[in-house]
């Protein structure tokens, strides 16, 4: 459980240490500066980011249940942030699977993308959707009339 917050906390240590430098070198506002750049990417690099990941089987058995997408996303894929940070609390309805620590999930993608591991991959009723738009996805969660 420790494993995903060691380069976060590594970011910060870094962070600290070279603000610290800075701010005794007479620049407390070039100090602030970085730290809060640290802190952001510590931040973006954190598992608070991301809901908890569920393996790839599972997140499919929970969308045939509950009949809401799954997104197969890996760390630092730009284009997975951007689409959990847009789809905002939305986000936490659908199910998340890290294709670094899925190797099914891995599969599922390849298979989806031609042999490529193109992330995100939306699964909406076993239909695959390489990098959708957010607000389509957001409308993929609202109940089906």
């Amino acid at each position: 459980m420790m494993r995903p917050w060691i380069p976060p906390m590594l970011l910060v240590l870094c962070g600290s240490a070279a603000a610290t430098g800075l701010f005794f070198k007479g620049s407390p506002g070039a100090a602030v500066a970085l730290l809060l750049v640290f802190m952001l990417l510590a931040g973006v690099n954190s598992p608070l980011i991301f809901p908890r990941s569920v393996g790839a089987l599972e997140a499919q058995h929970r969308s045939t249940v509950d009949g809401r997408p799954v997104v197969f996303w890996r760390p630092g894929c730009t284009y997975c942030l951007r689409l959990r940070i847009r789809l905002g609390r939305d986000a936490r309805r659908l199910h998340w699977v890290n294709i670094w620590r899925d190797p099914a999930g891995a599969a599922t993608v390849r298979e989806a993308n031609s042999g490529n591991e193109t992330v995100p991959t939306v699964v909406v009723d076993g239909r695959p959707h390489t990098n959708p738009d957010p607000a389509w996805v957001r409308e993929q969660l609202s109940p089906r009339a």
